[in-house]
């Protein structure tokens, strides 16, 4: 009887089921960035390590899942990365891993083209003051509006346009330096 209460109640749960959980944090399968975007499906999640301590659970979020960098770069249309912070982080440690991992994932070419928003995401990212534990960073990308940080469900500073930059954003989680190959793995959902 039991079983069957249970999948009762399951079956009227919302449409945003949990769909995966890392490091505890559950994260949910489907989400939508703004009102009128289309729902976007939880291409895959990992956790970010550094020097043995774990620093936050990511979930890449897509109009598609796909399985190789390359067609998760490649994908139009909006996009979510959100990070859920599993420690505090002060402002200069996100700064500098952002920066880093950009550095070390576009060519120097891009990372001319894109030193103006990259600057416009620093002083952003800054602007928070860093990052608590259990607090969600999201990194969006709407197409009519550019790249949007959001600390907790709040929109942060001015969106940043150019769909070109948020993709050479993605590539310090996805490109061919990573900044944790497992969590790069794990975001591609071969993990």
């Amino acid at each position: 009887m039991r079983l069957v209460l249970a999948i009762a109640a399951a079956a009227l749960l919302p449409v945003a089921v949990l769909a995966a959980e890392v490091a505890g944090v559950k994260l949910d399968d489907k989400i939508r960035v703004a009102p009128n975007a289309p729902e976007l499906v939880l291409n895959g999640a990992g956790v970010r390590t550094r020097f043995f301590v774990k620093v936050y659970v990511a979930g890449l979020y897509a109009t598609d899942r796909k399985t190789t960098a390359a067609d998760a770069l490649a994908l139009g249309g909006p996009k979510r990365f959100a990070m859920v912070m599993l420690r505090d982080v002060t402002a200069p440690q996100l700064t500098d891993a952002l920066n880093d991992g950009f550095k070390a994932n576009n060519s120097p070419a891009d990372q001319e083209r894109y030193k103006a928003q990259l600057g416009e995401l620093t002083a952003i990212m800054s602007s928070l003051g860093g990052a608590k534990k259990g607090e969600v960073v999201a990194l969006d990308y709407l197409p009519e509006v550019g790249t949007r940080v959001q600390l907790n469900g709040e929109a942060k500073g001015k969106p940043i346009p150019d769909e070109g930059f948020y993709r050479a954003l993605l590539r310090v989680w996805l490109g061919e330096n990573p900044v944790d190959a497992d969590l790069k793995k794990g975001l591609l959902g071969q993990g």
